[in-house]
Parts: structure tokens; sequence; C-alpha cells
């Protein structure tokens, strides 16, 4: 559904350099720190910043070349946009029913009634997860087959988030819809996301399955002398400890059958990213 190939664009000492795909029924997050790129990659897809050069498809087309019907395929959840805190739920559905063809107010109406949002009550009375959801159902209210959300669990306790994302989960059981996300919240994407990207200081580090992270990565703790005698075939990275090093492995088991009496903890997504962020070659 989206292609970005060789995306670049610069902002003083900050460079950006970066290609991911995201396939049709796929949820695919991008994880990595703030200021690691994340931001800005949402941006330059939604056109809101020029890119310095790269291509960037949606929907088998260049995406400056979308029709206005075709913009409304795309649903869009940015962290710092919002509606003003004085409108209600009732006026935000009849801006939504004026913008967008396929919204109806009642039934969007509904569908927060559904969710528990109170639909005369002020935006700035709502908590934080009830703003969370309400920009979540506004990005589904009109039917978008993709979904670009940045960080739409920040800040949000435990139920909050699993909430948001439970509104996402029904969003998926339709066909021929997909998701980009992107969250420094790990726990998040490991029960969430199909694929994961990696993105630090601008460029992606890693794209693996969430399944195959978690099934087959793995952390090794060694002292220096156990360091020298390993083989190190399946080693990605390597990060000086102060009981000698850790060694990230996409081959957990490898290290377990051969090395029984090595501490092989299994990888998280945080941990790898952590890795593979700080940790040396």
């Amino acid at each position: 559904m989206l292609e970005i190939k060789d995306l670049k664009k610069s902002y003083g000492s900050f460079q950006l350099h970066c290609s991911l795909k995201v396939e049709e029924g796929y949820i695919t997050g991008l994880i990595g720190s703030n200021g690691a790129g994340k931001s800005t990659t949402f941006k330059s897809i939604l056109g809101l910043i020029r890119k310095d050069s790269g291509m960037i498809t949606l929907f088998g087309k260049d995406v400056d070349s979308l029709t206005r019907q075709e913009k409304e395929h795309i649903g869009v959840v940015l962290s710092d946009s919002g509606f003003s805190t004085y409108l209600t739920l009732t006026d935000i559905a009849a801006v939504l029913e004026a913008m967008y063809t396929n919204v109806k107010k009642t039934e969007f109406l509904k569908a927060c009634d559904h969710y528990q949002l109170p639909v005369n009550k002020k935006i700035k009375d709502f908590s934080t997860g009830m703003k969370a959801k309400l920009k979540v159902l506004t990005a589904m209210s009109y039917g978008a087959r993709f979904l670009i959300l940045d960080e739409p669990t920040a800040g949000l306790d435990v139920m909050a988030r699993e909430s948001v994302l439970d509104l996402l989960r029904e969003y998926m059981e339709v066909p021929g819809r997909g998701i980009l996300i992107s969250s420094h919240i790990s726990s998040d994407l490991e029960q969430f996301c199909d694929e994961i990207y990696m993105i630090h200081q601008g460029k992606i580090i890693l794209r693996e399955e969430t399944d195959v992270i978690l099934e087959n990565y793995g952390v090794l703790k060694v002292d220096d002398h156990t360091f020298q005698e390993l083989d190190k075939t399946h080693i990605l990275k390597v990060k000086k400890e102060a009981f000698g090093c850790s060694c990230l492995t996409d081959q957990r088991r490898f290290y377990q059958e051969n090395y029984p009496s090595l501490a092989v903890e299994r990888g998280s997504v945080d941990e790898v990213l952590t890795m593979m962020a700080k940790g040396e070659t």
C-alpha cells in the first residue's frame, strides 16, 4: 500500500534517509527514540514538509499526484494535532460531514457513544485517553483504507492504550486495509504489529517481522574470556558492559543449544532496539 524509497530530508545536522514498505493487510510499526526521524517520515508521506529527494508511493501512485478522492482513503493521527478544546463531538461531527464524502454525522456520533465518549461535553473536559480515542475514531470515520498513526498512545496509561489498540484491531478486521504506526512504547508494538522497522538517527537500522524478533532474537551476557571463545557467526551487535559484554543475536537457540551454560535472554523489541542503536558491529 505504501512504499518509501531512499527518502531524504535534512534539518541542520539531522539527516533522514530511509526506505520502508507497508503491505496490504499489515500493521507495520516504526519504532525509535524521540528525535529519531519518525515524525519527519510521517510528515513527508503526508506532504506536510517537502522531501529533499526520494520516492513515496501510496495506493500505487506518487503521493504528490493523489486526487482529493484518493486522499480520503488516508486516515491520520499526528502527535501534535487535535481539535479546538471548546468543541463538542456534535460540533466535530458537523465539520467532518462537511469535509469528507463518506462521513455520516449520526454514524460518527453513534461510534463515539459506543466507545463511551460524551457527545455534548467539550473536549477540554475529556481525559487524555478519551482525546486519544477521539483522534483515532476521527481518522476512521470516513472509511479510510490506510491509517498513518504517529504516537497515538503517547502519554496514556495501560488501560487507555489497550482501548485505543482494540479500536485499531477492529479496524483491521476489514480486508484491504493497512496501518503504519509509530511509537516509543515497545510493548504496544510487540502485541500489535506484524512487522517492525527500527529507526535511529534518521536511518533504518533493522526491519523484521515481530514474531521473528520475539522467537529468534536474544541477548547473551558474557565475560571477556567467554567472548573471546564464542562463535560469533550469529552475533549482530556487541555492547561493552561492566561484567564483560552483551551480544545481540538473531539465532538465540543456536547459543542456547551450543553454550548451555551461557545466560541467553529472550530479545524484546525494546532491547533489540537498544542493542542495534548502541552496540558495535
